[in-house]
């Protein structure tokens, strides 16, 4: 939706020197991820996270300051995971267009399994601006990369640019919303499939 969006965790005094460290922070960062996802920002509490994460409100403070930065980190979390899910759905692929089909399979089968992205990316438009547009820009961002790509081997056209990149990925969120989140009728392979074919020959008949 660079495959990193930054680690939430590489704040001056905040970040974890222990393993154990790391997993708490990991714990609370995907507790965050249920508590906001299903209460939103408002209704959702400090307290709510420590419990579903197991940890002792103590713990909260070690790594964030407040709701929301913990709810800055996460958006940033799950765009960097959005990355990686993309990231590692290409390995396999062959071809620029191959890699198109497979990051969006990645993104839908990712939506599917954590359907609170849509509220919590949609919540942070009016909870933190900066960070919503930063998860949109850096993933324009990993697709105008590819799709630059694509160009320079001749398999894609040669004036491909960022608004090529932004349609790509408007279609892709509407997609893993209707598919991954309204409803899963549709198999992620077969969506990405027909989006695949949508890219490479447009409406022609």
């Amino acid at each position: 939706m660079g495959d990193e969006a930054g680690d939430p965790s590489e704040r001056p005094g905040k970040t974890p020197r222990t393993a154990r460290g790391r997993a708490t922070l990991r714990k609370l960062l995907d507790a965050a991820a249920i508590e906001f996802g299903e209460r939103g920002f408002h209704e959702a509490s400090i307290s709510g996270i420590t419990r579903r994460a197991g940890t002792a409100l103590g713990s909260f403070y070690t790594y964030f300051d407040s709701k929301d930065e913990i709810f800055r980190a996460l958006v940033q979390d799950m765009s960097a995971q959005v990355g990686v899910h993309a990231a590692a759905a290409m390995q396999e692929a062959k071809s620029a267009l191959d890699r198109e089909r497979a990051a969006l399979k990645g993104f839908l089968e990712f939506a599917r399994e954590h359907k609170e992205i849509y509220r919590i990316i949609d919540e942070a438009e009016f909870v933190d601006s900066d960070s919503y547009r930063a998860h949109y820009q850096v993933t324009a961002s990993r697709i105008l990369a590819r799709l630059k790509a694509g160009a320079e081997t001749g398999e894609l056209r040669d004036d491909v640019s960022e608004l090529h990149a932004w349609a790509v990925m408007g279609m892709n969120v509407f997609l893993g919303l209707r598919y991954g989140i309204w409803s899963e009728d549709l198999a992620p392979d077969a969506i990405a499939s027909a989006a695949n074919d949508f890219i490479a020959r447009g409406l022609k008949p």
